[in-house]
């Protein structure tokens, strides 16, 4: 058995799983906005605000990195976790701001199965995190979303091949593909989360 002669701060998982709790909600505030489709600006908003409260988490965790001499894990996979959160939150906020700019009339079918995608990996990533300080029995969590990122692909490929076959207008068939995309990214971005986490675990095993 390791004994520690400096005990590792604790905090942080805490600091993790409260910022994962944030992406899980804006995850879950993207899908109820292409569900429903109603006031969609105000919606937008809210996910702007999630998102600020995102940067400011982020910020919290990496100046209590920099003040802290014994962590729970490696410094650099700490930093990588906590960008990883930030980057599908960010992708999040922009998706919601896309419809918004683009003056989309409706989400398509697609986009809300990507959506609904996107959410269930964060479920799945917010989950892991609240068991992360025990290092051990995380690996459906990062098995599921790699999964989804599967099922995301063939949605996205399907999606964009339904543009060129329904002879979509020229300027609509821009605007899809630049939404399947973001919306592909987020999904592949929770993905990279989930590697982090695995890496994470994997050294700690």
């Amino acid at each position: 058995m390791r004994i520690r002669l400096i005990p590792r701060e604790e905090r942080f998982f805490d600091m993790f799983v409260e910022d994962a709790a944030n992406v899980l909600s804006a995850a879950r505030h993207l899908e109820e906005m292409l569900q429903t489709y109603e006031d969609v600006e105000q919606r937008a908003k809210e996910l702007f605000a999630m998102e600020h409260h995102g940067d400011e988490l982020s910020h919290a965790i990496g100046s209590k990195l920099n003040t802290t001499f014994v962590t729970p894990f490696d410094r650099e996979d700490i930093h990588a976790l906590i960008s990883g959160l930030d980057d599908v939150l960010d992708l999040i906020e922009e998706i919601a701001d896309t419809f918004i700019l683009y003056h989309v009339d409706a989400p398509t079918p697609a986009s809300v199965q990507q959506a609904t995608i996107i959410r269930k990996q964060c479920e799945a990533i917010h989950e892991a995190l609240t068991k992360l300080k025990s290092f051990q029995g995380l690996q459906k969590y990062w098995i599921e979303i790699h999964r989804l990122e599967n099922d995301g692909d063939r949605i996205a490929r399907a999606a964009v091949a339904g543009l060129f076959s329904e002879k979509t207008k020229a300027i609509d068939m821009v605007k899809w593909k630049d939404i399947y995309a973001l919306l592909e990214d987020c999904i592949d971005k929770c993905e990279d989360v989930a590697n982090i986490i695995e890496k994470i675990v994997v050294k700690h095993a």
